[in-house]
């Protein structure tokens, strides 16, 4: 490809280099986006300026001039996402400085344009309210007042959202986290990055207090699955990035449920990152927020293994203390995300497979295999969307630690095998550096001469060059 700059031979402009044409798109099509002036004489679209119904008057003049979202989104200064939504009925276009920009942009007439409802839109409130008492008789200074206060009471209640839309938009989000655990990850990160986009353009407009909170809940949702989904991804500094957003948004929505599985979750990406030792911060954190149950739970599972990954055995064991006798309080979900469901949840095959993780870290194998071996069963016998390929395969990598530290190579291989088979597209980052650690295990010494624990070495070299090829990085 030449790296000559070319300009368009109609306007100017500097052509892409995949442009192997002499003139722009828009010089091709023969004129820059305009807007004809018979398409002012459509009945349909003079019925539809009366009617303040922006969003039919820009459908119908694109169609009838033969124009684009983004042409429209150029002539009026609107971006395209703000068009498809007034389009679409979902936003209204109530602002008169804004109506007044669109309307110039498509060169309508003048005498066309609508004049100034008496009952000017709920965007038009002014920032201060003319002052009241200054001239006229008393009765009609208190209609006056009176009009004032029903204007400024439908400005503050006007929503941009339905309340059918919120609990859509959270349903999606509890279908994400559910299928989270055992559906390859790529589709879902798409859905994710377009359900936050949502919550997050709604949150720009005008909703009542109390669905502003639910958004910003659904907002801090979307971040938090999306850290969770750059974790398992290997990519430590997204996952933190989008945690601090969920953070702020658990926050402006003073929802303590969210906060606490935040907090967790900060703590979960710091346990398998360098900076281990922080993660323990992040527990104390989390604490202050958990309600009962599950929440409480999951913090002190978090905290026990990393605690063991860093060496400090007795805050690990106190921490597996902790862990139970929260279970043994009960699964309070008040206030917590169980709702939501699937990664958002922290049921007993997870917590067995966090204490068979913090035994296998602490050298305990025979209690870390007794573990690992519960959720698995707990995992292969529970609902099928329930089951998490993730955690599986890495309570079963506990146990091939457990067997190959008492030598049992062959019953290694058996649960090292399975997770070899996985395909790619099940493989997170936390899977490629248990199988380095334990192909590590494999090479000490005591294995020298002993032919399966070759194969077996062999095949997590395989293992770690198809992830090479898959990702760039050798794990």
């Amino acid at each position: 490809m030449s790296n000559t700059v070319r300009s368009c031979a109609g306007c100017g402009c500097r052509l892409s280099q995949y442009n192997q044409d002499e003139r722009c798109a828009k010089c091709a099509r023969g004129t820059f986006p305009h807007v004809p002036a018979h398409v002012w004489s459509d009945p349909e679209i003079l019925h539809a300026l009366q009617e303040w119904d922006f969003g039919a008057v820009s459908c119908l003049v694109r169609r009838r001039a033969g124009l684009r979202q983004d042409d429209m989104a150029g002539l009026t200064g609107l971006s395209q996402s703000f068009l498809s939504m007034l389009e679409s009925g979902t936003r209204k276009l109530t602002n008169i400085r804004r109506i007044a920009q669109f309307l110039e942009g498509v060169s309508a007439p003048v005498g066309l344009c609508p004049e100034v409802p008496r009952k000017p839109p709920v965007d038009a409130v002014p920032d201060s309210l003319p002052a009241v008492g200054q001239s006229g008789s008393l009765p009609g200074l208190a209609a006056q007042a009176a009009a004032q206060s029903m204007l400024f009471a439908e400005h503050i209640t006007s929503s941009n959202i339905s309340q059918g839309e919120i609990e859509q938009l959270a349903g999606e989000l509890a279908r994400i986290a559910t299928d989270y655990v055992h559906a390859p990850l790529l589709p879902l990160f798409h859905d994710l990055l377009f359900h936050r986009d949502r919550a997050f353009e709604l949150l720009k407009g005008r909703q009542k207090p109390g669905q502003t909170r639910e958004l910003f809940l659904l907002a801090g949702v979307s971040c938090l699955l999306l850290a969770h989904a750059s974790q398992n991804l290997g990519d430590e500094r997204s996952a933190m990035a989008q945690v601090n957003t969920a953070s702020t948004c658990a926050e402006m929505a003073d929802h303590r449920g969210l906060q606490a599985w935040v907090k967790g979750t900060a703590a979960l990406i710091a346990e398998w990152s360098p900076r281990g030792r922080i993660a323990l911060h992040y527990t104390q954190q989390a604490r202050g927020y958990a309600p009962a149950g599950e929440s409480r739970i999951r913090i002190a599972a978090i905290e026990a293994r990393a605690a063991a990954r860093i060496g400090n055995r007795r805050k690990a064991v106190a921490a597996l203390d902790a862990l139970r006798r929260a279970r043994e309080n009960g699964a309070t979900t008040l206030g917590g995300l169980q709702d939501f469901g699937g990664i958002l949840t922290f049921p007993e095959a997870k917590q067995e497979y966090y204490m068979g993780g913090t035994y296998a870290l602490l050298g305990e194998h025979a209690l870390a295999e007794r573990h690992a071996a519960r959720a698995i069963a707990l995992y292969e016998s529970g609902a099928k969307e329930d089951r998490s390929y993730g955690d599986e395969a890495l309570a079963r990598l506990d146990i091939v630690t457990a067997r190959l530290a008492s030598g049992e190579v062959e019953g290694a291989g058996e649960q090292l095998r399975y997770i070899l088979r996985l395909p790619p597209k099940l493989r997170i980052r936390q899977i490629g550096s248990a199988v380095r650690r334990v192909g590590d295990l494999l090479q000490q010494p005591r294995f020298v001469g002993n032919g399966a624990a070759r194969e077996l070495a062999q095949e997590t070299l395989w293992f770690r060059e198809s992830d090479r090829q898959r990702t760039g990085v050798l794990r």
